[in-house]
């Protein structure tokens, strides 16, 4: 149905974006990026935290069987 823009397309969208833009458009982009990166620096705090969390409980259910086993051999 929808297809990436081609190359008419996108020299018709950077044109309407020059004329509202103007000379604001390098500032907007530059604010665009750091929200990009900003996010991309939230997403990968929370991907560690999730690793985190999943590798603490790995070990404390490591922990808890091996005391079940010791427990077991007595």
């Amino acid at each position: 149905m929808f297809s990436m823009p081609g190359g008419w397309e996108w020299l018709i969208i950077l044109i309407v974006a020059l004329l509202i833009f103007g000379k604001r458009l390098p500032e907007v982009m530059k604010s665009l990026g750091r929200g990009i990166v900003e996010f991309k620096k939230g997403v990968k705090g929370v991907e560690e935290e999730v690793e985190d969390a999943s590798t603490k409980s790995t070990h404390k259910k490591i922990d808890a069987e091996k005391d079940v086993t010791k427990q077991e051999s007595k």
